[in-house]
């Protein structure tokens, strides 16, 4: 199969959607004919890339079976090329933000709920990254048999490496020796539950436990989710855990990985927060991929990528207590219970989310189309 594989948002820029798209593209490419139309320069570059990327589109797509469009925001695009190669396949991989972006305020969502969400039904299929981002498309008018449900994979063996935890005290840039290490990685937006679990869990926790927060910041002006790395600040002053939370914002991936192979525990405490969503959670899979006891909001996305007591655990949403008990629970046991079940868990990560078995279901899913 010949696919036009188009994103709007790709490396070197860094981000979830971004990293999914690549590796998406590699494994497509090693089982089928692919050639990539990809934005690496970031949002900035968008009004110039979009008009060319279709007329692209308009000119390659005699020679491709399918296109495949890396997010809700290039429907607009697949859904006019149709109208002049109504012969060809043309899919969209949906995010949750996809869904979620046309309930916002203000002008551009506006715009993206008359133009976008429309589009998203005039394209062959809809492969969503999580149920629940299915269930919030059902809610806007999209149906049910236009949505397949593909998870997001991860390449464990490459992000697994060999790290110490003297790297890890560089890091947190004082001496953890004797100290258990909680790690949140995501995006400093308000849904990732990042300031709430500051505020109402780490207070909660014994002094012997620190955290640390990575992730990427979102700039002002950006549309969507809006940046809340200022109030984890604020809320780390209040609390008086300036010696036991750190945030790391825009870390290089090596220290990216140091900190997936070496902390004790991961956690995803997302919140709900209307007119947003966690579509899948890729940082799960990445942190049970690299043999860490993973613990998740039982919601969203989430329930997608962890299956309770296999490669993580789920905890009710917002619950203090729920969180402070469970925490308590998995660094109150020893280490080898933390590396049997980390062992478990990247097992169950290799088998279930790995890139070369979700390209496929892709390449399955669009030659039922042909």
């Amino acid at each position: 199969m010949k696919i036009l594989f188009v994103s709007h948002s790709y490396p070197p820029t860094l981000g979830g959607v971004e990293i999914q798209n690549f590796n998406l593209a590699k494994g497509l490419g090693q089982i089928a004919e692919v050639r990539v139309i990809a934005n690496g320069k970031g949002k900035k570059h968008l009004p110039v890339f979009l008009p060319l990327t279709f007329f692209k589109i308009l000119f390659l797509m005699p020679k491709y079976d399918a296109c495949l469009m890396g997010n809700g925001v290039l429907a607009p695009l697949g859904a006019a090329a149709r109208i002049f190669h109504p012969k060809k396949k043309f899919f969209c991989v949906i995010h949750g933000l996809d869904i979620t972006f046309a309930s916002k305020k203000g002008l551009l969502s506006r715009i993206y709920s008359a133009v976008n969400i429309p589009s998203l039904k005039f394209v062959d299929k809809l492969f969503m990254v999580g149920n629940a981002t299915i269930e919030e498309a059902v809610k806007i008018g999209i149906e049910r048999n236009h949505c397949i449900f593909i998870p997001n994979g991860i390449d464990a063996k490459k992000l697994r490496k060999p790290h110490d935890r003297t790297e890890l005290s560089k890091l947190f840039g004082s001496d953890i020796q004797g100290k258990q290490v909680i790690l949140r990685l995501a995006r400093f937006v308000k849904h990732k539950g990042t300031s709430w679990f500051i505020e109402n869990v780490m207070p909660k926790l014994p002094d012997s436990v620190v955290m640390i927060a990575a992730g990427h910041r979102v700039g002002k002006n950006t549309a969507g989710d809006k940046d809340n790395f200022s109030v984890c600040e604020d809320i780390i002053k209040e609390k008086h855990l300036e010696n036991r939370v750190k945030l790391m914002p825009s870390l290089p991936q090596k220290d990216m990985e140091t900190l997936l192979n070496t902390v004790d525990i991961c956690v995803s405490p997302n919140i709900e927060v209307p007119g947003t969503m966690e579509g899948f959670g890729i940082n799960v899979i990445e942190a049970g991929g690299c043999e860490r006891v993973v613990i998740a909001s039982d919601l969203e996305g989430l329930k997608d990528a962890i299956k309770d007591g296999k490669n993580g655990f789920l905890v009710e949403p917002e619950n203090a207590e729920a969180w402070t008990e469970k925490i308590n629970e998995i660094l109150g046991k020893d280490d080898a219970f933390r590396k049997e079940f980390g062992k478990k868990a990247a097992a169950y990560v290799e088998e279930n989310f790995n890139w070369e078995k979700i390209s496929k279901r892709y390449l399955e899913e669009m030659t039922k189309m042909q």
